[in-house]
């Protein structure tokens, strides 16, 4: 099944959120199963990046792609140079007790979603947000 997700370009000058699909197995019913489909499909995703030739695509960085990624605050051909694959076991914990946590929100058509046993309706035109909450610096007493 194919979901929109929206995404803030990080770095970019304009700031924009778009909407871009995401390609994921089964249809969730619950935000639960929505968690663990979309840590899937982006776990496959770094999976498959990790195994491509690495010849071509890392050796040149456009000046866009630095400006961006300078504003970012790391500039990186987007190597993984361990070589190490994405547990999907471990990324799926991970990520559903982030959610518990509050490390992250999300939202369906700007409706937040609340527990992992929300139920949730899925049409053509529906929006999932994930925010990630960025805790305050200072001390805590």
């Amino acid at each position: 099944m194919e979901i929109k997700v929206a995404l803030k370009s990080i770095g970019k000058k304009k700031q924009t959120v778009q909407a871009v699909p995401c390609q994921i197995q089964g249809r969730p019913s619950t935000v639960k199963e929505l968690i663990l489909a979309v840590t899937e499909a982006e776990v496959l995703a770094y999976n498959s990046r990790a195994e491509e030739p690495k010849l071509l695509r890392h050796m040149i960085l456009e000046k866009e792609d630095i400006e961006d990624q300078a504003q970012a605050g790391r500039i990186s051909f987007g190597t993984n140079y361990g070589g190490k694959q994405a547990d999907l076991q471990e990324a799926q914990e991970h990520a559903v007790q982030s959610f518990l946590d509050g490390i992250y929100r999300i939202f369906l058509d700007d409706m937040p979603l609340e527990a992992l046993d929300d139920k949730i309706c899925i049409t053509e035109h529906s929006v999932f947000t994930f925010v990630r909450l960025t805790m305050l610096a200072g001390r805590m007493w």
